[in-house]
C-alpha cells in the first residue's frame, strides 16, 4: 500500500508542505559552529583546522564549551524542523503516513541546510549531529541503535569521523530493519511506506558520507587524527 493521497486536497496541501520543507532548510542553514566560533574567538571556524563548520572542528580549535553549544543547537534545530513539519502537515492532512513521510523529508531538508547553508555561502558542516536530531524524533529505536554504533566505533578507534561514517552507513540499514521488518511485519507501517522512509534514510546517509570524502581519504591513508584525552 502506497501513501494514501486520495484524501489530500493538493491545493491546500502544497503550500504547507513546501513551507515546512523550506523552514527546515532555513533552520538547517543556521550553522552554530560558525556562530559560536565567531562569538568565542571572533573568527570563522572554516579558517581553522579541517575547515569544516562542525562540532568536531570547534572542539579541536575553540574548546569544549563552544563545541557543546554547537552540538546542542545543531541537534535542536533538526528536532524543531521535524516537529514543526509534523504539526504543519497534520493540520492539513489526516493521513498519519503522509505526516510521517513529510517529517522525514523535513529532517532531510534540515540536513541539506546544514551541509549547504544559504546564510554562509553554502559551506557548512557534515550533518552528523543534525541527522541525529532527525533520527531522535522520527524513531527512538533507530536513534538508540545509532548511538550504540557511534559509541562502539569511537571507543575502539577514538576517531569521530569513522564513528560518524559508520552511523551514516547504519542509518538506512536500521531504518529498514525497524520500519520494514518490525513495523511492516506487525502491520503498523505499510511495507511500501517503510521502503520510502528507508529511501530517505539512504539518501541522507549517502549525502553525509560524500561530505566526509576528505576524512575517508585520510582514514585510508592512516592519517586521520583520533581524539586524544588531554594530559593533566
Amino acid at each position: 500500500m502506497l501513501l494514501n493521497i486520495s484524501n489530500i486536497n493538493f491545493a491546500s496541501f502544497a503550500l504547507p508542505a513546501i513551507g515546512s520543507l523550506l523552514l527546515a532548510y532555513l533552520l538547517g542553514s543556521v550553522n552554530f559552529a560558525i556562530i559560536f566560533t565567531k562569538i568565542f574567538i571572533k573568527d570563522d571556524i572554516r579558517n581553522h583546522g579541517s575547515g569544516n563548520a562542525g562540532m568536531t572542528n570547534v572542539l579541536r580549535i575553540v574548546g569544549s564549551l563552544p563545541a557543546i553549544l554547537t552540538f546542542v543547537f545543531d541537534f535542536l534545530k533538526s528536532v524543531i524542523s521535524v516537529l514543526a513539519a509534523t504539526w504543519i502537515i497534520s493540520s492539513v492532512c489526516p493521513d498519519p503516513e503522509v505526516v510521517r513521510f513529510m517529517s522525514y523529508l523535513a529532517g532531510f531538508a534540515c540536513i541539506i541546510g546544514h551541509l549547504f547553508p544559504v546564510f554562509f555561502g553554502f559551506r557548512g558542516g557534515k550533518g552528523i549531529v543534525t541527522a541525529a536530531g532527525m533520527i531522535c524524533v522520527t524513531d527512538w529505536r533507530v536513534f538508540i541503535a545509532i548511538l550504540a554504533v557511534f559509541g562502539i566505533v569511537f571507543l575502539i578507534k577514538r576517531i569521530i569521523s569513522l564513528a560518524s561514517i559508520s552511523c551514516a552507513v547504519a542509518f538506512p540499514i536500521l531504518t529498514f530493519i525497524f520500519k520494514y521488518l518490525v513495523d511492516g511485519h506487525r502491520g503498523e507501517v505499510p511495507e511500501m511506506n517503510a521502503l520510502m522512509l528507508t529511501l530517505v534514510a539512504l539518501v541522507a546517509g549517502v549525502v553525509v558520507i560524500i561530505k566526509h570524502g576528505e576524512n575517508i581519504k585520510r582514514l585510508i591513508a592512516g592519517t586521520e587524527k583520533p581524539i586524544q584525552p588531554k594530559k593533566r
